[in-house]
C-alpha cells in the first residue's frame, strides 16, 4: 500500500477502493466520509472493509449511511422504471456517480449488479402478477420483460420452473422426497433435478409431507426412498458433526434481498453465529434487521441454508421454524466441532 497517497485521498475526501480505520475510535471509514479528519498517527489503512472488520474495527455510521442512501436511490429508480431499458449511464446520471464507480459501489453494497437487481425485481413482479391469476402474457408486460423469450430465460433461473408452471402452483413440476431419521427427529429432503427445494424437521412424517404439499399444491410429488439418498446421507452426517462443510445444490425461489441474506448465512463458519443486525450490516443495510429476520423465517431449505446460526443481539436464540430446542441442539453440536 502507498500509505501517503491513501492519506492524501482521505484529506481530499476523494473516492477510493480502500478504507481507513481510526485506532482511537475503533471505526473504519471510506475516504469521502464527512466526519472530522483524524490525526495521521491514529490511522491505519485496509484494502477492503472485511479486512478492517477482521482486525476488530466496526463501520462508521455516517459514511456507510451516506453510501446506503445513494444505493437506495438507485434501487428506487430501478423499481420505478422496470419497463424501460436501464443502463449504467442512465443510473449514474441519476445519482451523480461515474458508471464505473456506481457499478463497484452497488455490487459491494448489494452483492449483485444493478442489472441483476432489475432482473430480480422483474421476476418478483412477474410472480406477484401470476399469483393474482393474470395470464402469462399480461404478467410478462406488467413486469417489464421485452419479450417472451427473455421472460423464460430470466425467470426460470429464479423460479426453478417456467412462469406458467409457477402460476399453476407447481403443476407439471416433478418433486421427489425422502424422510429419514436424524439426530433431531425426522428429516424430510425434497428436490427437483436442479437441486433441493425443501427441507423440514419434525416428529411426524404426516406433518412433514403436509408442509411440502402446501408449498407446492399442484406439483407431482412422490416419495422415493432412494432418489435423494446422497443428499439425505450428507445432511444426517452434517447434523452429527461428521460432515461440517455442507455444499449442496438448491432450487428455490427468492427475491434479490432473500438471496443476499441466504448467501450471507452460508458464509457463517461452522460453529459460529451472527446476530440479525450483524447480518444486516454485512449487507450494507444496517437498518434492515427485521427484513433479515423475515428472510431467515422464509428459508425453505433449513440446514442447507443455516438460518439457525442467526441469533439475537443479546445472545438469545430468537426464533426457529422447527423449534428452539432443535436450534439449540444444532448450535451446541457445531460448537463442539
Amino acid at each position: 500500500m502507498n500509505e501517503e497517497r491513501y492519506w492524501q485521498a482521505v484529506l481530499d475526501r476523494a473516492e477510493g477502493t480502500f478504507v481507513y480505520a481510526v485506532r482511537s475510535t475503533g471505526v473504519y471509514c471510506r475516504p469521502p466520509c464527512p466526519s472530522r479528519r483524524p490525526r495521521r498517527e491514529q490511522v491505519v489503512f485496509f484494502a477492503q472493509p472485511a479486512d478492517a472488520e477482521r482486525a476488530g474495527y466496526r463501520p462508521c455510521r455516517r459514511c456507510w449511511r451516506r453510501r446506503g442512501a445513494e444505493i437506495e436511490r438507485v434501487c428506487r429508480y430501478i423499481d420505478a422504471h422496470l419497463d424501460e431499458p436501464l443502463t449504467l449511464d442512465t443510473l449514474s446520471a441519476e445519482v451523480g456517480m461515474s458508471p464505473h464507480h456506481l457499478l463497484r459501489t452497488f455490487r459491494r453494497a448489494m452483492g449483485i449488479t444493478p442489472r441483476q437487481y432489475a432482473e430480480a425485481r422483474r421476476v418478483g413482479s412477474l410472480k406477484a402478477s401470476l399469483k393474482k391469476g393474470h395470464t402469462v402474457t399480461r404478467a410478462l408486460y406488467d413486469a417489464g420483460f421485452s419479450s417472451s423469450s427473455r421472460l423464460y430465460e430470466r425467470s426460470n433461473a429464479r423460479l426453478g420452473m417456467t412462469p406458467a408452471t409457477y402460476r399453476r402452483g407447481g403443476e407439471d413440476m416433478n418433486i421427489t422426497y425422502t424422510i429419514a431419521d436424524c439426530s433431531l427427529g425426522r428429516l424430510l429432503v425434497a428436490g427437483t433435478e436442479r437441486g433441493i427445494c425443501a427441507v423440514s424437521l419434525g416428529d411426524s412424517d404426516a406433518n412433514l409431507e403436509k408442509f411440502l404439499r402446501e408449498e407446492y399444491p399442484h406439483a407431482t410429488i412422490r416419495r422415493d426412498s432412494s432418489g435423494r439418498k446422497r443428499w439425505v446421507s450428507v445432511m444426517v452426517k452434517h447434523l452429527t458433526g461428521r460432515h461440517p462443510d455442507l455444499n449442496l445444490p438448491v432450487d428455490v425461489e427468492a427475491t434479490a434481498f432473500q438471496w443476499r441474506v441466504w448467501e450471507a448465512l452460508r458464509a457463517i463458519p461452522y460453529g459460529g453465529t451472527r446476530s440479525y443486525s450483524e447480518v444486516a450490516r454485512s449487507l450494507g443495510r444496517p437498518t434492515a434487521t427485521r427484513a433479515v429476520a423475515r428472510a431467515c423465517a422464509t428459508n425453505p431449505v433449513a440446514v442447507v441454508i443455516p438460518c439457525h446460526r442467526v441469533v439475537r443481539e443479546d445472545g438469545g436464540l430468537g426464533g426457529y421454524r422447527w423449534g428452539l430446542e432443535r436450534k439449540r441442539a444444532m448450535l451446541e453440536q457445531e460448537r463442539r466441532g
